[in-house]
């Protein structure tokens, strides 16, 4: 019976899909989220070994991720000046704010693989840059919707990850060291809006 080659230069977990729930962390007094604040992101990150089992190394990608925050706090853009506001939920239908970001991930990289083993524990943390190529907020209302792409947005987010799970199942987490929107971004009534996000989901690895 022929013998069966094993892979000594294997590479692990080059694709990525993940989807979470962002949270806004330091928001205004009254600000409150509302539905489902998503975040859907995908990529491909570079597996780089550094010692000869190949369990352990870095991991340098490309992808991209949509995120939407859903709250109380309603903007609205007038003669190119955008205004905020905290409102009660009967003056209006949704309001959200959607960014489109490419996505730079850098992973220091452990986990329990081998060249034969396909279900391993896995460890990845790192830091997230990210540049937001499109930044809008909208609110509904029943008079109808108002959409505009808000220049407040920070168009460059990053942040701290950290990935941790076995075979399929993999907890993601993402903490924003940057706030959400730029320095200066006051609501109407003068208080401050320096949120940043927590992310909390799943993420699945391809090879």
């Amino acid at each position: 019976m022929d013998s069966i080659k094993i892979d000594d230069k294997y590479l692990e977990d080059q694709f990525y899909v993940g989807i979470g729930y962002n949270i806004l962390l330091n928001r205004p007094d009254g600000m409150v989220q509302r539905n489902l604040s998503y975040n859907l992101h995908a990529g491909f990150i570079k597996d780089i070994p550094f010692n000869k089992r190949r369990n352990f190394g870095i991991g340098l990608g490309l992808g991209y991720s949509g995120s939407s925050y859903y709250s109380n706090m309603v903007a609205t853009e007038a003669n190119d000046v955008v205004s905020y506001a905290i409102m009660d939920q009967s003056m209006f239908n949704r309001s959200k704010m959607e960014l489109h970001s490419l996505e730079m991930p850098f992973e220091i990289r452990w986990r329990t693989s081998t060249a034969e083993d396909y279900k391993f524990w896995r460890i990845y943390a790192g830091v997230k840059l990210g540049y937001v190529f499109s930044g809008t907020s909208k609110v509904v209302t029943d008079e109808g919707n108002h959409k505009f792409s808000n220049g407040d947005i920070e168009d460059l987010q990053y942040g701290l990850t950290f990935n941790f799970g076995y075979n399929t199942w993999n907890i993601h987490a993402y903490y924003g060291l940057k706030p959400l929107l730029k320095d200066g971004v006051l609501l109407d009534s003068g208080g401050p809006l320096d949120m940043q996000v927590l992310r909390i989901g799943l993420i699945f690895y391809i090879l």
